[in-house]
């Protein structure tokens, strides 16, 4: 089941009594948490019958205390503890009266209760007996990231669904610069619409101005100087992150640099050219961007490339390095060792 799914059933009055929201993506555990805070309770309900806690602040005992309540006035409470990966859970051992305790809540959950666990960042471990009867008693929903090679078509149809439309070169360009943090694409998403008409078709220009990302001067573009060994082109951009270090993180630099060299050794292997575009899972006016990168890089330069990728990447974290060197020195030595 889908977090669409969850909120769908949610507005159809449709409740288990217990939701554990678990998995490394914190933006579907999120949404989810969200409309059961904000709607599954009018605002005269929620004076008495909906309680928030957060995991580092309660232990389980409190939680339970909390969900064997009756609601007042209503046919149902709520009780959601945001950052349940920091909970006291307790001891699961059934033979002491904590974990007899904590089991048989989960086992027969109040029906009139809507328990949620927003536990983030991490799955939950499915070998625990909380786990299993919370499988059969109440929902689970593991929210996983989103790979890479979705996140073109993720963005596109999030901003569909808001009544907009995106070019797949201004998509591509906000799933290279944003990465994976499904929350931050989304937000940055939301305060673009704020200055579109719907009737206009976002482009890379729209992306570029609101988002705030140089036309020139970003890892778009240095993965194509680099494509076509471009020296100066490269040491342009490079300089620009040097004395933009907020805007351009290492960190994101070297992830994007990463993925793009990745896929550049995987199409050296796609038998059929043709159907690179899928395999890849780029968008196909990119695929142009990798036959000339793969004339200039051969398979053997493109392993060294990714080899030089992992050095620096280490070197930007403190190790192996002298500390004597900013990020935008270590990204000048690192772009003239990948064209040279």
């Amino acid at each position: 089941m889908t977090a669409a799914e969850i909120i769908k059933d949610i507005k159809a009055r449709k409740f288990k009594p217990v939701y554990l929201l678990h998995g490394e993506e914190s933006y579907y555990i999120d949404q989810v948490t969200d409309y059961i805070e904000d709607k599954l309770l009018n605002d005269a309900e929620k004076g008495f019958n909906q309680t928030v806690l957060y995991g580092k602040d309660t232990d389980m005992a409190t939680v339970l205390g909390a969900a064997k309540r009756y609601p007042m006035m209503s046919d149902y409470q709520v009780v959601i503890v945001k950052e349940a990966q920091d909970l006291k859970w307790g001891k699961e051992d059934s033979s002491s009266k904590e974990g007899e305790f904590v089991l048989n809540y989960f086992e027969k959950p109040l029906p009139s209760t809507i328990l949620v666990l927003a536990f983030k960042y991490a799955n939950f471990d499915k070998r625990k007996k909380i786990y299993k009867a919370i499988n059969k008693s109440g929902l689970i929903f593991q929210s996983d990231p989103v790979r890479d090679y979705k996140l073109v078509p993720w963005i596109e149809e999030f901003i569909k669904d808001k009544g907009y439309k995106i070019d797949q070169q201004a998509s591509a360009l906000m799933a290279e610069y944003l990465g994976t943090d499904l929350s931050k694409i989304a937000n940055e998403i939301e305060k673009l619409m704020l200055n579109v008409p719907k009737e206009v078709t976002i482009n890379t220009d729209l992306v570029q101005k609101n988002i705030g990302i140089s036309k020139e001067y970003n890892v778009f573009e240095l993965q194509k100087a680099l494509a076509i060994r471009d020296v100066l082109k490269c040491n342009k951009i490079i300089n620009y992150f040097g004395s933009n270090p907020k805007a351009n993180p290492t960190v994101m630099v070297l992830a994007n640099l990463g993925g793009y060299f990745t896929k550049l050794l995987k199409y050296h292997y796609i038998p059929n050219k043709a159907d690179a575009a899928s395999a890849l899972g780029v968008p196909p006016f990119f695929i142009k961007d990798y036959e000339v990168a793969a004339r200039n890089y051969n398979t053997g330069k493109v392993f060294q490339v990714i080899s030089l990728l992992r050095e620096y990447d280490l070197k930007s974290k403190g190790l192996d390095s002298t500390g004597n060197v900013d990020d935008g020195e270590l990204l000048k030595e690192l772009v003239f060792k990948i064209v040279h």
